[in-house]
């Protein structure tokens, strides 16, 4: 090994003798414990008078369905009586909201009228004159504020894609020239370019971005820190979409509202606005079961859902959810990667739902001890792939030049230690690595790109890496698979190197590619050992 290499080794914070990998899950020194400048306080379940076995059931509900939960928080009078991270997941991690943002950009909107900047009944058409249709059609100009917040703009189709296609950079300008085919106010269809408009309104009247917006009035006095939110070609959040916080945030949130927008003693939101925002404004749509079974048709207000049991949510895609409880006194807040959202709703109502309702409390602490324990060690297990192989010692450190490909991949590199690798990727805008244990856990951060692991590929301003927890093993003796979860993102990356005598073949499968059963886009890459290449020999 020449200096060159061990100087390499060292910067990846790698040993130069046996690469060994020293960071694993579970560290907080890994990105350290955010300062919170508030947090809720906390308390038993049953001193609250929530029966523990009721939310160990959903836990090992969610659980045995594989409903891939990343977090869970349970509040009850304010006071947090459940929470728990799937391992790599981690309360100190923010984590992609998804739709629930909507009801963030909501929020804003509130504020935004409750400070006279102004009103629901206000026409669309006002704020952006610059931005409208040669013709501008009745329907369009009927347009309400109050008809974004409850997605019924009389859009027959979505118009959201269309916004975002074809390089657009004027996402309003899309918007107001799509069609509006019914009277507006009469027609629901879930509609996120809707939100964005709503938080382009209110950067237009307060001269700030929405996040911006809710910095003093919302996340600072719930002692939320550390928010993004991803951004339009004109640096205008999307507000439909891509907010980031942690479930605590989510929690905190809920609490707001469950307490009718007081805080610490202090009005945040009016109470109609809350009243008005998580009422039944108009017939929702969406779901594949009957209305007394289907959560998502119960109404829509403004930009919250009504449920079942007479609670309401924000809601994301694959499963991001502040629950709200009302007659329950409580918060539920949850991330995570599934496909059938409405199951976990399903066993909220099953366990939770009955555990606040003091259905099989007792005084003793059995209950409790065994769901703290089981709460403590929650983990989503890496695949264990255990199959031996000595192809390690031969292709470590080699480099293999990559053929022609769309990822404008130029060559990759694995190089191994007894429990732990580093994945090498070099394409046109640089080398991205990622950092794997063997059968464990080992978090970095990592440049490869996360748009193929994005329902909606806008950026977040800034942000260059990504943070990633790898594992990998050996699926047979020429194979090496290694899982990235993006552990900020609800989503997930299986990577699968096949090696030759002297060559590689990479397959990418992203979960979201696995949940909609699709071919990932990304191409499959063919490598041969560049001339020169020298492997690490045990």
């Amino acid at each position: 090994m020449n200096l060159n290499r061990r100087f390499f080794l060292k910067q990846l914070g790698f040993g130069a003798v046996g690469l060994t990998v020293a960071t694993s899950v579970g560290a907080e020194a890994v990105w350290g414990s955010p300062t919170r400048s508030f947090k809720l306080p906390r308390s038993l379940p049953e001193t609250q008078g929530v029966a523990s076995g009721g939310v160990l059931n959903f836990v090992n509900a969610v659980e045995k369905a594989n409903l891939n939960l990343h977090s869970l928080m349970v509040v009850r009078h304010g006071q947090v009586v459940a929470e728990g991270w799937w391992a790599p997941y981690a309360p100190q991690l923010k984590h992609t909201l998804y739709s629930l943002s909507k009801s963030f950009t909501s929020t804003a909107v509130g504020m935004a009228v409750a400070e006279g900047k102004l009103t629901v009944e206000d026409k669309v058409i006002s704020f952006f004159k610059a931005d409208l249709p040669a013709t501008v059609s009745e329907n369009l100009a009927a347009m309400r504020v109050k008809d974004l917040l409850t997605m019924t703009t009389g859009h027959d189709k979505e118009p959201t894609p269309d916004m975002r296609v074809n390089g657009n950079k004027n996402w309003i300008k899309v918007f107001l020239a799509h069609p509006v085919d019914h009277k507006p106010g009469t027609h629901f269809v879930y509609n996120s370019g809707a939100t964005y408009t709503l938080s382009a309104i209110v950067q237009k009247l307060t001269g700030q971005p929405v996040l911006a917006y809710l910095k003093p009035r919302l996340f600072d006095p719930l002692g939320i820190e550390g928010a993004d939110w991803e951004v339009d070609p004109n640096g205008i959040d999307t507000g439909g979409w891509g907010l980031r916080v942690r479930t605590e945030d989510i929690a905190k949130f809920g609490q707001l509202y469950l307490q009718k927008g007081m805080w610490n003693g202090k009005r945040l939101l009016p109470e109609g606005w809350i009243a008005d925002a998580t009422r039944k404004q108009v017939q929702s749509a969406g779901g594949k079961r009957k209305a007394e079974e289907n959560d998502w048709l119960q109404g829509y207000g403004y930009q919250f859902w009504r449920c079942r049991h007479d609670a309401y949510r924000g809601d994301g895609a694959l499963g991001q959810y502040c629950i709200v409880l009302p007659n329950e006194d409580a918060v539920v807040a949850i991330t995570s990667e599934t496909s059938d959202m409405q199951a976990i709703l399903d066993e909220v109502w099953n366990n939770i739902l009955p555990a606040l309702q003091g259905k099989g409390l007792t005084a003793g602490k059995t209950a409790s001890a065994s769901l703290n324990q089981k709460l403590k060690g929650l983990a989503l297990a890496p695949p264990m792939i255990t199959t031996a192989s000595t192809v390690w010692t031969k292709i470590s450190g080699q480099t293999y030049a990559l053929a022609d490909n769309s990822l404008k991949a130029t060559n990759a590199t694995l190089t191994f230690g007894k429990d732990g690798c580093i994945f090498k990727l070099q394409d046109d805008k640089g080398a991205h690595q990622v950092n794997c244990g063997i059968n464990r856990w080992v978090e970095s951060e990592t440049t490869f790109s996360t748009l193929p692991l994005k329902l909606v590929a806008t950026p977040v301003p800034g942000e260059t890496k990504t943070r990633v927890a790898g594992s990998g093993g050996w699926q047979d003796a020429n194979t090496f698979v290694m899982t990235l979860r993006f552990i900020e993102t609800a989503h997930s990356d299986t990577i699968t190197c096949t090696f030759g005598d002297d060559t590689v073949t990479v397959d990418f499968a992203s979960s979201l590619s696995k949940i909609n059963k699709t071919k990932d886009p990304r191409p499959e890459l063919h490598g041969k050992v560049q001339a020169g290449g020298v492997g690490m020999k045990g």
